[in-house]
């Protein structure tokens, strides 16, 4: 795809707003504290706080995770996101009081002060960069190459070195103001971004309740029959407009969900380093449980900004997004087993016109950077 001049101001202005506000981080004068550098000088209040939790937690394989399991299974992921808003309560009305009170500026501080010694804090350090790197980064770093490879052609690696360079860049040398500062451009860019996608994609499928109509018959021309239950692969699911389904057959029951995936997402938004130092940062406990508030609120927004793009990118392109013929999905995607991670992109670069295509670019480069 040839990016026309609009799209290449698009990117070029965001990573110059980007630069920019990491240089002004770093010419702060109490960013050579240990206070100033891991929580911004405690000077932040609830907007930006809660624009860095949202940030923090968005990033470019929701783009790409939502939308596409949008597009193959319909609405029920949007349960995490709605799981997320009470969960997000705990942390500012239960957690953060007991961080707060306890005047430490990191996770492992608070461990170190809770239990004693050394080896717990060292411990608790090395797992979390263990499993930020093979959970978190790796599945950034690949939704993010997915999203440059469909768009752009660009050379994934440079592209992908690139952005890790102006990330630390801006990130190591600014602090946690230059982090959360940068959070609040992104936030901005994704959610106006996302809005005029949702916008032209509604028009384009002919509204809500058409919506609704046509992805429920969005079918490949070619669909295949399971011998061992007749099942058909290619068709939309009949709960696919359901967010907790029935508990005995469904791909995502509802007891296994809230019984599982709670307390894994208890310890996402309570004891998670990277969300708690976001928290930590704000001025007071007030400022500190308005921001959780602020963030629940717009963890609402997911399924009709990223969730229900993917279906409507099913409904305009079923032969290719919702393939299932292992050479059709090789021959699109590079994938043999489905094509429906591309939900996102193929949305983006169908539909979006010249000058905003580039601002979607953008949104994902700041999904990408917000998350790392």
């Amino acid at each position: 795809m040839e990016l026309s001049t609009g799209d290449v101001a698009a990117v070029v202005l965001y990573f110059l707003l980007v630069l920019g506000i990491g240089l002004w981080s770093m010419m702060r004068p109490n960013r050579d504290t240990v206070e100033g550098y891991f929580l911004a000088g405690k000077h932040m209040f609830w907007l930006p706080v809660g624009a860095s939790l949202f940030a923090s937690n968005i990033g470019s394989e929701h783009f790409i995770g939502l939308a596409g399991t949008g597009a193959a299974s319909g609405i029920g992921v949007a349960a995490f996101e709605f799981n997320a808003l009470v969960l997000l309560q705990l942390l500012g009305f239960i957690f953060l009081p007991v961080f707060i009170a306890s005047k430490v500026r990191t996770l492992p501080e608070y461990m170190v002060k809770r239990f004693g010694g050394r080896r717990i804090s060292m411990y608790l350090s090395v797992l979390s960069m263990i499993l930020y790197i093979f959970t978190k980064i790796s599945v950034d770093l690949y939704s993010g190459a997915l999203f440059i490879q469909q768009a752009l052609q660009w050379n994934l690696y440079l592209s992908i070195f690139a952005i890790l360079t102006l990330t630390l860049v801006c990130t190591v040398g600014g602090g946690l103001a230059a982090v959360i500062y940068i959070d609040v451009l992104q936030v901005a860019i994704m959610l106006g971004g996302s809005s005029v996608l949702l916008y032209l994609g509604l028009e384009k499928v002919g509204g809500w309740e058409e919506l609704k109509v046509k992805y429920m018959t969005s079918v490949p021309n070619t669909t295949y029959v399971n011998p061992n239950d007749n099942g058909t692969c290619g068709f939309p699911r009949e709960d696919s407009w359901t967010i907790l389904r029935e508990p005995f057959h469904s791909d995502m029951p509802w007891p296994g969900f809230l019984l599982g995936q709670t307390p894994a997402s208890i310890w996402y938004w309570c004891a998670d380093q990277m969300m708690v130092q976001k928290a930590l940062a704000a001025k007071s406990l007030s400022d500190a449980q308005g921001a959780t508030i602020l963030t629940g609120w717009i963890k609402t927004l997911p399924m009709f900004l990223i969730i229900i793009p993917g279906m409507m990118s099913r409904v305009l392109y079923p032969d290719t997004v919702g393939c299932v013929d292992p050479e059709v999905c090789q021959a699109f995607c590079n994938n043999p087993v489905s094509c429906s991670n591309t939900a996102y992109p193929a949305i983006v670069l169908g539909i979006m016109p010249e000058g905003l295509r580039g601002v979607m670019i953008a949104v994902m480069l700041a999904a990408l950077m917000s998350d790392l």
